[in-house]
């Protein structure tokens, strides 16, 4: 009996001192690294829009008469001068008008000549006692009555010529030109739009729903989700917002530098600033991706490792990533050397 106690003291004592050892080899066996506590700090909200690349103005060049375009010798992509004349209009008809204003003008001008042939007629023998004196004044109103005429129908005219005058459609303002996609030969109606010219800096446009806008602010920050843009011209500022709403929809611009008016109209993802939340933010070596996952090492009690999945999403810094679901404030992450950039 005493044999069988010592015999499993012996184990015992055995299977203590193994454990120790065993222990303080799976702490030392951690790959070098470091390691991040959780914890939620504020971060800008970022809203993702849709936005295009627009300016701060677009002005229209119209048609002030109604006739046919006979000619538009500018096509999208060309540089106009405020004042520049773009195209014509010509209408027939008023040609018709302004040769009547001219017959009219010189039937004027005839009664004109026999009126005050006649006063001048009619003064000499009222001079000489033969009329009296109200045939004379019947001779000067008629004259004068004549000379109106004859001013009558030359502002008619002058207002016929200066009406197709109108038919010149001019650049209403500096800028490139957007579109001007009306073929000569076609008829237009007054008020139709010949071409659009930007005018203005370059801006992103940006179409928010009504129920964000109280949240924005002149001087948000704005980010372009677009790798085709250049690195220099990818965040800016919003610069103003509209006080309209139209279509649950209210326009925001905001400025970047470097931006061009070359590709005005271009669609581009952005994100908006909003305001602020609380948000688990860490560095982006901290998260790897295996597979398609995503997934960060967590460091459990006893200095243990276990990769879990996560859902990350940007920040706008290229740097870090937010962590949305898999882990929570509080936990441990570790990042080898190996994981880092």
């Amino acid at each position: 009996m005493g044999k069988w106690l010592w015999l499993a003291s012996a184990m015992l004592a055995l299977s203590a001192c193994g454990g120790q050892p065993e222990h303080e080899q799976a702490a030392a066996t951690l790959p070098a690294g470091e390691s991040l506590r959780l914890a939620a700090r504020e971060i800008a909200d970022m809203k993702a829009i849709g936005a295009e690349i627009a300016t701060r103005d677009q002005a229209e060049a119209l048609a002030r008469i109604s006739g046919t375009l006979t000619s538009l010798t500018v096509r999208a992509g060309d540089t106009v001068q405020k004042g520049q004349r773009i195209g014509m209009i010509v209408n027939s008809r008023l040609g018709y008008e302004t040769s009547a204003y001219g017959a009219q003008i010189a039937a004027a001008q005839a009664e004109a000549a026999r009126a005050n042939a006649d006063l001048a007629r009619i003064r000499d023998l009222y001079d000489n006692g033969v009329y009296a004196r109200a045939r004379l004044d019947q001779a000067v109103a008629a004259a004068r009555a004549a000379d109106a005429q004859v001013a009558a129908a030359r502002a008619q005219q002058g207002a016929s010529a200066s009406v197709a005058d109108q038919g010149a459609v001019l650049a209403p303002a500096s800028g490139r030109v957007l579109r001007a996609d009306i073929p000569a030969g076609s008829v237009v109606a007054p008020g139709t739009s010949i071409a659009t010219v930007t005018a203005g800096p370059p801006v992103l446009r940006l179409m928010l729903p009504e129920s964000v806008v109280g949240q924005v602010r002149p001087g948000a920050r704005v980010i372009v989700n677009d790798a085709d843009m250049p690195s220099g011209s990818r965040e800016g500022r919003v610069v103003q917002v509209y006080p309209a709403i139209s279509g649950g929809q209210v326009r925001v611009d905001a400025t970047l530098p470097g931006l061009s008016t070359q590709f005005v109209g271009r669609r581009v993802g952005a994100s908006v600033e909003i305001g602020t939340r609380r948000a688990l933010v860490v560095p982006r070596r901290f998260v790897t991706t295996r597979y398609g996952i995503d997934q960060v090492q967590l460091v459990a009690e006893g200095k243990r490792l276990s990769s879990v999945p996560v859902q990350i999403a940007p920040t706008g810094d290229a740097e870090t990533v937010e962590i949305l679901s898999g882990v929570a404030a509080g936990d441990t992450l570790f990042a080898t050397q190996a994981t880092r950039p």
